[in-house]
């Protein structure tokens, strides 16, 4: 994996990459792990197992970018329907020296970003009708600079292979109980169909739930990781900081009901759809805390002010 930011002039993230790459690591090894206990298992069942197996995980990394866009309802716009939007997305790719991602809008009150795609070249940054309402210019160049450095770090991509993994191990599971597959076969005595139908489940809960931590983990970092750089390529922490706590405010008045439609995207998002009374989802949250965040751009402010 090339070093975060390469190319760009967004400030290079060592501990991001090293990041990215232990979590792609151990993830990968998991999903090897796990497609080779299911043709251990079900022997007879081997080619179908790499065949589903590797035809998702294909269809994934290509069409991932389309059906978060789809799912998060992204709308492709022209510089002539969003003018001052255009704008700053090319100023922001100029001043940070990388090319111009593909800009979209999402009819939603809640305010909110994202960016998807698995590179540089085929990336999508979003902004909701909400955000642009509510936003002044220089708020708005914060977010759009926060989301164009996950674009220009490459996490988006990593984020989105490894938050399928987990989902993956269910999906084959479920292919492995209900397909026939552990009922007793010529290679496969009832004994043998039993130990299966009892490991295999286990052994997916244990690989959902460990790809769920890790991409938390990496999550909360790379947020910290894209505020830094937002912050640093724009010399504006302060402007980000007031759209952090603008937007994060607003999301915990917006229905409960938009919230929770929301909420299985929060880790492309600016802010995760989460209202103030969600404490339980704050712990497994895939952001780190706004006050953890504003700490961040306090101390930048404070270095640049230096």
């Amino acid at each position: 994996m090339s070093s975060s930011g390469q190319h760009t002039r967004f400030a290079p993230d060592r501990g991001l990459t090293g990041r990215m790459v232990g979590t792609m690591f151990v993830i990968g090894l998991l999903y090897v792990g796990f497609t080779g206990l299911l043709i251990a298992l079900l022997r007879g069942a081997w080619p179908l197992i790499v065949l589903i197996s590797g035809g998702l995980f294909v269809a994934q990394f290509w069409f991932s970018d389309k059906i978060t866009e789809r799912a998060m309802g992204a709308r492709p716009v022209t510089p002539q329907e969003y003018p001052q939007l255009h704008g700053t997305v090319d100023r922001l790719c100029a001043l940070a020296d990388m090319p111009k991602p593909r800009v979209a809008v999402a009819n939603s009150d809640m305010p909110n970003a994202f960016a998807t795609g698995r590179n540089p070249q085929k990336a999508v940054v979003c902004v909701t009708t909400g955000l642009l309402r509510r936003l002044e210019p220089e708020e708005l160049e914060g977010v759009l600079a926060h989301e164009l450095s996950h674009v220009a770090h490459r996490d988006v991509a990593v984020m989105t292979i490894a938050g399928f993994l987990g989902v993956l191990a269910g999906a084959m599971t479920r292919i492995a109980m209900y397909g026939g597959f552990l009922g007793g076969g010529r290679n496969n005595n009832d004994q043998n169909a039993a130990i299966a139908a009892l490991v295999i489940p286990l052994v997916s809960m244990v690989v959902y739930a460990i790809s769920f931590l890790l991409t938390r983990l990496l999550s909360r970092y790379r947020e910290l990781a894209a505020d830094r750089a937002a912050a640093q390529l724009t010399g504006r922490p302060s402007a980000l900081a007031s759209a952090l706590t603008k937007v994060t405010g607003q999301i915990a008045a917006i229905p409960t009901k938009d919230l929770r439609q929301a909420q299985p995207y929060n880790a492309f998002y600016f802010a995760p759809a989460l209202s103030a009374r969600d404490t339980a989802s704050q712990l497994l949250s895939t952001h780190p805390t706004l006050e953890k965040r504003l700490e961040q751009l306090a101390r930048i402010s404070a270095e640049l002010g230096r």
